[in-house]
């Protein structure tokens, strides 16, 4: 049997493989599958995207070309529970079966409020929705930017409540506000408002109105972008979030700095309304009127008091008039008295200028002048015979013979003097050997070694430490005994209880080192 030719089709594997191709193609040409993914890393290198659809019991490979996946509004996120459209197919290189997706969107609302809440909280956790990023608004913008599409009508209820309430310049960055390019389109005009420089031609914003009208969760999945989020959060400029109605939220109401319920509200807190600026100011400036006017009433009264009680011209000037009056009365006087005083004055100087008076004081002046005419040449032949004195006694002094009689009298001293120096050594070094004398026979005196000449011994221990009793050698202990004239070693026996009768204590190794006096220590000593 197992010989005999069989009748059954013999097919290669190619011929397999594309036939089981053709037969799930033919079976499932166009399906809608719901699964979780899984598996997803992203765009591959090539730009297609490799993932896998997943339930409780099953898996299937999943593949998205480059081309679809540009296209997709929903791109796909790991975990996130989706509805694939595509059709089914294999591929034989690796004998699996596969899904070629070309629609993706999430399975319901609440797969995409849990990825919300998913990114929501990671955002947040990087710190993009903390209060104290969030910046001020200006009281009165100068430039006020836009980022809406240019054909709704959110742009134009913005600029009708712009001009209702202050009419400033508006500055509009079209973007699309739905669709799969519209998070990249309005993180991109935010971008580009906070590049624009102060001074160039498009002037830049002082604010910015981030705006949409409603629409489903889907329609405004745009504005809860990882990059419209991260976007709202840099910029420099402070933003105003109006997406969607009062009760829609999105991601970017969190970043901004302000939230507003409508785009119609966010022109409302972007500028404040004219009437009310013109008439606060006619309120302030008719307050301030009123202000100075009660200040200057109050400055007048103050100033009536003030000289209501200031004493009166007259009575300010009477006292002044009497002083006058009664220094008048004087003058007279107190000229006259001046006048008498200063004629007698005169009159005693006259006296005083007279021929005669002058006469002698010019004769006691010529007297006074020849006197010291005559003491100055007297003085004059006094200090002149002094200095010839003076001459007379150097110039003997400097003669030969006075000089040589200097010399010997110099040389007399010098001679005397070292006489002195050297009866004074002489001295000195006598007292200096005498007080040495007696020191060194002081020493000799005191030493021990006097001591030894009289028959006496020094014993010390192996250490060579002095030994002042016999309760402080132990039996067999080594000793050193020091003679006068050399040392020995010695032994320790047992303790003695009564002094030897006739035999001295027997000296084992017993062995003379008979130690020559240093002939230096013999002089000292």
């Amino acid at each position: 049997m197992a010989d005999s030719p069989s009748n059954i089709a013999e097919f290669t594997v190619s011929q397999v493989a594309f036939a089981v191709k053709r037969t799930v193609e033919d079976a499932f040409g166009h399906v809608r599958i719901r699964g979780e993914i899984s598996g997803y890393r992203g765009p591959h290198s090539s730009g297609h995207c490799y993932f896998s659809l997943k339930d409780e019991k099953a898996r299937l490979e999943a593949v998205i070309w480059r081309g679809v996946f540009g296209k997709l509004k929903f791109k796909p996120e790991e975990g996130l529970e989706v509805i694939a459209t595509g059709k089914l197919t294999t591929y034989p290189g690796s004998s699996k079966y596969q899904i070629v997706i070309e629609h993706l969107e999430p399975a319901g609302v609440g797969a995409l409020m849990a990825l919300l809440e998913e990114r929501k909280r990671k955002l947040a956790a990087e710190g993009l929705f903390d209060d104290d990023r969030k910046q001020p608004l200006p009281f009165l913008p100068r430039v006020v930017g836009v980022v809406t599409s240019p054909t709704g009508a959110v742009i134009r209820d913005i600029l009708h409540r712009l001009d209702d309430r202050f009419a400033v310049r508006t500055v509009v960055w079209p973007v699309r506000v739905q669709g799969e390019t519209s998070a990249a389109e309005v993180a991109k005009a935010i971008t580009g408002f906070n590049s624009l420089s102060e001074d160039g031609e498009i002037p830049r914003p002082d604010v910015i109105i981030v705006a949409r009208g409603g629409g489903s969760l889907e329609d405004l999945w745009g504005f809860n972008e990882e990059v419209v989020v991260r976007a709202a959060a840099a910029s420099t400029i402070p933003l105003i979030s109006a997406v969607g109605h009062e009760t829609d939220w999105t991601l970017i109401d969190h970043a901004a700095d302000l939230r507003a319920p409508t785009p119609t509200a966010a022109a409302e807190q972007a500028v404040p309304v004219r009437s009310d600026l013109l008439a606060n100011i006619d309120d302030l400036s008719r307050r301030h009127r009123a202000a100075v006017m009660r200040l200057q009433e109050n400055r007048r009264n103050a100033v009536h008091s003030a000289s209501r009680a200031l004493p009166s011209l007259r009575d300010l000037l009477n006292f002044p008039r009497q002083r006058f009056d009664d220094l008048s009365g004087r003058l007279g006087l107190a000229l006259r008295s001046a006048a008498a005083a200063h004629r007698s004055r005169f009159g005693q100087v006259s006296a005083r200028l007279s021929l005669p008076a002058l006469a002698r004081v010019l004769q006691g002046q010529r007297q006074q002048l020849e006197t010291l005419v005559g003491r100055q040449g007297r003085a004059a032949d006094v200090t002149l015979g002094r200095q010839r004195q003076n001459y007379a006694n150097l110039s003997g002094r400097l003669r030969p013979e006075a000089l040589i009689s200097g010399l010997k009298q110099v040389r007399t001293r010098l001679d005397q003097s070292s006489k002195d120096l050297v009866r004074l050594k002489d001295d000195k070094l006598l007292a200096a050997n005498n007080r040495f004398a007696a020191a060194a026979k002081l020493l000799i005196t005191l030493s021990y070694r006097d001591v030894l000449r009289r028959g006496f011994a020094l014993v010390r221990d192996g250490g060579g430490q002095p030994l002042r009793s016999a309760s402080a050698v132990a039996g067999g202990a080594a000793l050193e005994i020091e003679f006068h004239d050399g040392r020995v070693d010695a032994v320790a026996g047992g303790p003695v209880d009564s002094p030897p009768k006739a035999q001295p204590t027997v000296v084992t190794k017993a062995k003379s080192r008979t130690k020559k006096p240093n002939k230096d220590q013999g002089q000292l000593f």
